[in-house]
C-alpha cells in the first residue's frame, strides 16, 4: 500500500458544531488529492458530542477513500492533544488543523512539496502577518493583543517568526519525532515551546502565508489565556536555561 503522506491533527475540546462541516471539508479536498493521509481527531476533555461527530464520520469512510479517520483522546488542553497526535501519526508530513478550520483547508497543499520544496525546511508555520497573508473580519483589538504577545515571544525566546500562534503548522516526520517528545506544556502556550525547541535542535523554520478568517466562536478567552500563554512562556525561557530542551530522550519517560 502506498504510504501515507500526509496527517492531519485536529485537537478538539467541545466541537460538536462545528466538527461536522470542518470533518465534511476536509474529507471532500482529501478525495481529490494524489496522495493518501489520515485525519486525526484528539478530544481533549470534551464533555458534548464531540467523539459521536468523529464516530459517525469514520462509519462513511471506505478503503476506498484515500485518507482514513481515527479518534483520540488525550489530558485535556489543546497542547496535550497536538503532543498526542503528533506522536501517533504516521504521515511524513503531519499538519496541526484548528476544528475552526479558519484556514481554508485547500491552503494545505501550500505548505507541501511540491508547492514547497523538499528537503527545503522542517518546519512550516502559517503566518498572518509576512506579505502574502490576508486576515478577514477580525476585531482590531484581537490583531493587536497578537500582535502584543507576538513581540513578548519574540523578545523573550523566538526572535525573527512573525506569527507563533496562528493554528496551523507542518512538521515533516523527522522534525515531529524530534520536538514533540520534549514538549511540556499541555496549554495554548504550546505554540512558542515547539518552536523554540525546533530552533534549539537546530531545525529550519519557514513562514507560510495563508488567508484566514476570524471565527466569532473562539475557545480562546482573550485576558485569561493571555496571562495564561506569558506564563509559559517565561517557563519556556527557564527551561531553555537548564538546557530540558538539549537533553537526549531515549525512550518515553527517560533522558540522559
Amino acid at each position: 500500500m502506498q504510504q501515507l503522506f500526509l496527517t492531519i491533527v485536529i485537537p478538539a475540546y467541545n466541537e460538536e458544531k462545528r466538527l461536522p462541516g470542518t470533518l465534511e471539508k476536509i474529507g471532500c479536498f482529501l478525495q481529490k488529492q494524489p496522495y493518501r493521509s489520515e485525519i486525526l481527531v484528539v478530544e481533549n476533555g470534551s464533555t458534548d458530542a464531540t467523539s459521536d461527530v468523529v464516530r459517525t464520520f469514520a462509519q462513511r469512510v471506505t478503503g476506498a477513500d484515500p485518507f482514513t479517520i481515527e479518534l483520540l483522546h488525550s489530558d485535556q488542553g489543546k497542547g496535550a492533544a497536538v503532543k498526542t497526535g503528533m506522536l501517533v501519526g504516521k504521515g511524513a508530513h503531519l499538519f496541526i488543523c484548528d476544528a475552526d478550520l479558519s484556514m481554508p483547508i485547500e491552503e494545505v497543499n501550500k505548505f507541501l512539496p511540491p508547492q514547497l520544496p523538499a528537503g527545503s525546511f522542517d518546519v512550516a508555520i502559517a503566518s498572518r502577518e509576512i506579505p502574502g497573508a490576508v486576515r478577514y473580519n477580525e476585531p482590531f483589538y484581537r490583531h493587536l493583543m497578537g500582535r502584543v504577545f507576538n513581540f513578548i515571544v519574540r523578545s523573550l525566546i523566538i526572535p525573527g517568526i512573525e506569527d507563533t500562534q496562528c493554528g496551523f503548522k507542518l512538521f515533516t516526520r523527522s522534525a515531529a519525532q524530534d520536538i514533540f517528545p520534549y514538549q511540556t506544556i499541555s496549554g495554548w502556550g504550546f505554540d512558542p515551546e515547539v518552536l523554540y525547541i525546533a530552533r534549539i535542535r537546530k531545525l529550519r523554520l519557514v513562514e507560510v502565508p495563508i488567508n484566514w478568517y476570524y471565527m466569532a466562536d473562539s475557545r480562546v478567552n482573550p485576558l485569561r489565556d493571555t496571562v495564561n500563554m506569558l506564563r509559559e512562556v517565561l517557563r519556556v525561557r527557564r527551561n531553555g536555561r537548564r538546557g530540558i530542551y538539549q537533553k537526549t530522550i531515549t525512550a518515553v519517560g527517560s533522558e540522559q
